[in-house]
């Protein structure tokens, strides 16, 4: 029994222990797994700051990398400003530059004017040094012949004393019946010798005048060889094909109805084989017409949007041709200033013709025969040609405003600043007002020789624009009428009417009236057709 209870506490004893131990062990374990569990922790705390570390520093490279290039942008863009700083004042100085030697140029083309003006002055001085030299030798022969008057005028009178004498000695006269007697002869001997001398005298100036002015024309006229101009209606344009014309005429003839509205030409296409005819007698219109088809040919697009366009642009450029013309005229007489209004307006006559005659080649001709025959006779050449060349401006306008082409050339000068001489010589070159200076004769004279020459005019061509004038100008008297063109060489006359004046029912009774005008105040071969036409456009865009 004892032996039990020893190996029961032993065995209790042994069980303590052994759950001791095993308890110690199982501690231990946790301790160690617990101690395990910290390294790692503390190792994954130390990764995770040394990524922390290496991701900060790759984020200071980065950023420092981005300043870097941000520098290096900077000083790009540093570089870039310089440069176009460079390239501005380059230039700002080329532009002086220009500047400074377009006034240099100006400068020098004023000392040239300076230097010409001085030689004219210089080549007037010596004129005038002449002409002084002339008159002091007129005065010593006017002296002269005082002097010899003087001697007879005593002879005379030492002769009528003796003969008093003799008569009072002879007739036993009183001495107031001598005198009278004496007198009485005498008056009458002077009387006749003075008629006598007067008569002689005005045929020896009238036949130096005659001949002096002869040979002043004649000069004048071989100095200035002037051209003759012959002056068509119509205008011939070649197409490449027959195909054409179909193009030209357009689906239902719009392309011809646009054409001839918008610059009031007739266009002509018959059978003849690569050609149309332009017919109008406004030269202006009819170029523009002919420049117009030229290039809408050319182009090979034909509609009426592409007309209008192409009429407006050859519109500007027989503009461009007017100035030119005008600035030619200049140029071939010498004058080297003029209102550029007045220098297109001149310009302008080169379309203009007068009884056939070309009225811009006929001012330059009178300009010429004028200047030459001024300075024959001493007087201002300048003025002279510049009167002669604006005598007929005028009628660069005349269709246009009301009045005498004398009374729009007047009004032309006046408003430009022309000076008196050059206004009078416009007003008087047909007699209408007196002549106020020698210059103002000269050009009635050379205006006579350059129209009266052989060739120069045709009365028949002058009297046929007039009827076309007075047709144009009849249609355009009546309220709502826009435009009106004269075509078919007179034939027809279309007009263009304002839609929204003019309605339809009234176009009817204006061609009637129209009509009937013209056969009341005109002359006319033939028939006139009038033809009235009322258009309404509305144009968009779609963008």
């Amino acid at each position: 029994m004892q032996n039990n209870y020893l190996s029961f506490v032993a065995i209790v004893i042994f069980s303590i222990l052994i759950s001791g131990v095993a308890g110690y062990c199982y501690r231990k374990h946790k301790w160690e797994q617990a101690a395990e569990n910290a390294k790692n922790d503390a190792k994954h705390i130390i990764e995770n700051a040394r990524l922390d570390i290496q991701s900060a520093r790759e984020k200071l490279l980065t950023e420092k990398q981005a300043l870097q290039e941000m520098k290096k942008h900077v000083a790009d863009l540093k570089k870039e400003k310089i440069l176009e700083a460079q390239e501005e004042i380059h230039r700002y100085r080329e532009k002086v530059e220009n500047e400074l030697n377009q006034r240099r140029k100006e400068v020098s083309r004023q000392e040239n004017r300076l230097l010409q003006r001085e030689d004219a002055i210089d080549r007037k001085d010596g004129m005038l040094d002449q002409k002084d030299c002339q008159l002091t030798q007129r005065e010593n022969q006017v002296k002269e012949l005082q002097a010899e008057l003087s001697e007879k005028h005593q002879l005379a009178d030492a002769l009528i004393h003796q003969r008093e004498e003799k008569l009072y000695e002879v007739s036993r006269l009183s001495v107031e019946d001598a005198k009278k007697i004496i007198l009485s002869e005498l008056s009458d001997k002077l009387v006749a010798e003075r008629a006598a001398l007067v008569k002689e005298s005005n045929e020896q100036a009238q036949a130096k005048a005659e001949h002096y002015a002869t040979k002043l024309i004649v000069e004048a006229i071989q100095s200035s060889a002037a051209d003759t101009v012959s002056e068509n209606t119509v205008s011939v344009v070649n197409l490449p094909n027959d195909d054409m014309k179909g193009r030209i005429i357009g689906r239902e003839g719009r392309n011809i109805r646009s054409f001839e509205a918008m610059t009031g030409i007739d266009l002509i296409i018959d059978d003849t084989p690569d050609v149309v005819v332009l017919s109008g007698f406004d030269p202006i219109r009819r170029e523009i017409a002919k420049r117009a088809l030229e290039n809408l040919i050319k182009d090979g697009r034909i509609h009426p949007a592409r007309i209008e366009e192409t009429v407006d642009r050859a519109r500007k450029e027989v503009n461009d041709d007017i100035y030119e013309a005008g600035e030619g005229a200049l140029m071939e007489l010498g004058i080297h200033k003029m209102h550029p209004e007045l220098v297109k307006i001149l310009g302008r006559l080169k379309y203009r013709t007068s009884y056939g005659q070309n009225v811009l080649s006929h001012s330059i001709e009178v300009g010429k025969l004028t200047g030459v025959m001024a300075s024959e006779l001493g007087l201002d050449e300048k003025i002279a040609v510049r009167a002669g060349l604006l005598h007929d401006i005028g009628k660069s306008i005349d269709h246009e405003i009301e009045g005498s082409h004398v009374e729009i050339g007047v009004e032309l000068a006046r408003k430009y600043h022309e000076s008196e001489i050059v206004i009078n010589a416009i007003a008087a070159h047909h007699g209408d007002v007196p002549k106020m200076s020698f210059i103002a004769e000269l050009v009635v004279a050379a205006d006579t020789i350059s129209s009266a020459r052989p060739g120069a005019r045709s009365e028949s061509l002058e009297n046929y624009i007039r009827r076309l004038e007075q047709l144009e100008k009849i249609s355009k008297g009546y309220p709502g009428v826009k435009q009106a063109y004269a075509i078919q060489a007179g034939r027809e006359i279309r007009i263009m009417v304002e839609p929204d004046k003019v309605s339809d029912d009234q176009i009817v009774l204006l061609a009637r009236d129209i009509k009937n005008q013209i056969e009341n105040e005109m002359e006319y071969p033939g028939n006139i057709r009038v033809t009235v036409i009322r258009e309404k456009r509305a144009v968009d865009i779609a963008r």
